[in-house]
């Protein structure tokens, strides 16, 4: 994904064309005085990562992090606190 840096003004001048950028795909921080002010990104939602996923982006990291014996169950422990599912359609 594209990250995209423009100023305020630039913004302004054009938010058709940064619009057709952010569904093109980039992601768009606008700022003022090099200090980001917002960023703006696709509302699509995000894809679920799997764990194969994430712990390939870690080798390539170089990460010392370890996952131990006990993750399994610290999940499924992490999982049954919740009284329900997660429900992320007020999000839509």
């Amino acid at each position: 994904m594209a990250v995209i840096h423009i100023s305020e003004a630039e913004a302004v001048r054009d938010f058709a064309g940064l619009l057709a950028q952010v569904r093109g795909g980039a992601e768009v921080v606008i700022g003022s005085d090099a200090e980001p002010v917002a960023v703006i990104r696709s509302a699509a939602p995000a894809a679920v990562r799997l764990l194969s996923d994430s712990l390939r982006r870690a080798r390539e990291r170089a990460s010392t992090a370890t996952l131990d014996g006990g993750f399994g169950a610290d999940l499924e422990a992490a999982i049954g606190s919740h009284p329900e599912p997660s429900d992320n359609s007020a999000w839509d």
